[in-house]
């Protein structure tokens, strides 16, 4: 968990589209769901979000397909964490996505 505020907070200034940024978002929300699941539940969608919006599409196939693995890593991070906090409808909702 430490870890990932320090992250959150050496990359906080640079703009939403920088991976770092949005890197240490997703470490900060995989720490805080450990033991803060409600606390990371918002890290965590807004890092599916800032995924979805600026890292959805590739240059090359390859490129593609990594960037979909990425969104998808995301994905289930926000699904395990509602999962951990009990909201299994909104898990079969977003695993059907």
């Amino acid at each position: 968990l430490a870890l990932g505020w320090a992250a959150w907070k050496t990359y906080l200034g640079r703009p939403e589209t920088d991976h770092a940024r949005c890197n240490a978002m997703g470490i900060l929300g995989v720490g805080l769901r450990l033991s803060r699941p409600e606390e990371a539940l918002p890290v965590l969608e807004a890092t599916l979000a800032l995924s979805r919006r600026y890292w959805s599409r590739g240059a090359t196939q390859r490129d593609q397909q990594q960037k979909e693995q990425a969104i998808l890593l995301v994905q289930t991070n926000v699904a395990t964490c509602l999962s951990d906090l009990g909201r299994h409808d909104e898990v079969l909702v977003l695993k059907r996505e």
